[in-house]
């Protein structure tokens, strides 16, 4: 009972929380203290914010600017494999600077983009997760047909579930002409990023934020995960509560059904320490082999198990695998450890208290 009660929360709650490490790995595996993200001033993603060329050009000139890539972000509805419904899939018009601004994106199958072309390059995890996203599929977009030329990675990161085309086309097909939501900075220095974002709040031509790029996915981050952890800590407290009255009723067994053995250990001189003692390193054994076969269980059930979900700041699908990660099974056996301490300790007074000639009489 103690083994499967603990390692039944041990497995649920690691489980639970390796959807959030999960996409915390997706937003933080390729940021760079380098990158800035540029949006419309009070915009808190890309969805919402508005900027134009014009804007974008005056970015790129600004002193501690390396490279400046203006990009667009916009929604389609493709259908995903799981459930053949259509969901929010990010469609991102960009140009050259863009790839040469994150230098982590690797093409894996065929070739970018050329401009001018209905061309499109696919995320690895959006490949795996969408219909129709293979090299040289044909899909529609926007009522527009375009066609799968390449496949990419990005260490992982949130891009890997995006759909790129050359930014002239994407705006034109998605109405957008001139238009952009963000722009992208590559800065010769990590420190000049604040004394930059001043610069450009301060010049009249432009209303833009510039946030540093582990900033702006640390905001999204926060808002994904935060809903994830809430249930995995409500799901969790229940559960523990069920798995110490799981191991309060078997150790409370145990001591009563050693009721003589215990009762001739104080008879020839042990204390009540030793009791204390013996009793729960027995409640400890059992936790942390149920707390280890718990974790055990979650990462063969979960680990890199693809899932996709509702991007909240840009209400697309992202796409993610479940992360077991060392600090989530040690975590578990911490739980489990302290699961056993609880459901051992009153028994193990119980024991510590008991009459001795009360008990040698069987009574």
């Amino acid at each position: 009972m103690v083994v499967i009660g603990i390692g039944g929360v041990v497995a649920v709650l690691v489980a639970l929380l390796s959807m959030a490490t999960g996409l915390t790995s997706v937003f933080t595996s390729s940021t760079d203290p380098y990158r800035g993200v540029a949006v419309r001033s009070g915009a808190t993603g890309e969805l919402s914010s508005n900027l134009g060329l014009d804007e974008a050009n005056i970015v790129s000139t600004l002193d501690g600017v390396e490279l400046a890539a203006a990009e667009l972000f916009v929604i389609a509805d493709i259908p995903k494999k799981a459930t053949n419904t259509a969901a929010n899939v990010v469609v991102r018009g960009v140009s050259e600077d863009s790839y040469n601004i994150r230098p982590e994106l690797e093409l894996v199958e065929g070739r970018r983009t050329e401009p001018g072309k209905n061309e499109i390059i696919v995320g690895t995890k959006a490949q795996e997760e969408f219909i129709g996203l293979n090299l040289g599929d044909i899909v529609e977009l926007r009522e527009f047909t375009w066609t799968v030329v390449g496949t990419f990675e990005a260490d992982g990161s949130s891009i890997e579930s995006e759909i790129w085309g050359d930014l002239s086309n994407v705006q034109s097909e998605f109405r957008y002409e001139g238009g952009i939501t963000s722009i992208r900075l590559r800065l010769t220095s990590p420190s000049l990023i604040k004394g930059l974002a001043e610069s450009i709040k301060e010049d009249p031509r432009l209303q833009v934020d510039l946030h540093s790029e582990q900033d702006w996915y640390k905001k999204s981050l926060q808002d994904n995960t935060r809903l994830i952890k809430i249930f995995a800590l409500i799901v969790g407290i229940i559960m523990s509560v069920g798995a110490v009255f799981a191991a309060l009723n078997t150790m409370y067994t145990a001591v009563a059904s050693r009721t003589y053995e215990i009762a001739t250990l104080r008879a020839i001189g042990f204390g009540g320490g030793p009791v204390v003692i013996s009793v729960l390193v027995e409640s400890l054994i059992l936790a942390i082999f149920g707390g280890g076969l718990g974790a055990l269980i979650a990462y063969l059930a979960f680990n890199g198990f693809t899932v996709s979900t509702l991007d909240s700041t840009a209400f697309s699908q992202i796409v993610f695998d479940f992360n077991v990660s060392p600090f989530l099974i040690s975590l578990g056996i911490v739980v489990s450890v302290g699961l056993g301490m609880i459901g051992g300790f009153f028994p193990a007074i119980r024991a510590a208290l008991l009459p001795v000639t009360a008990a040698l009489r069987g009574e």
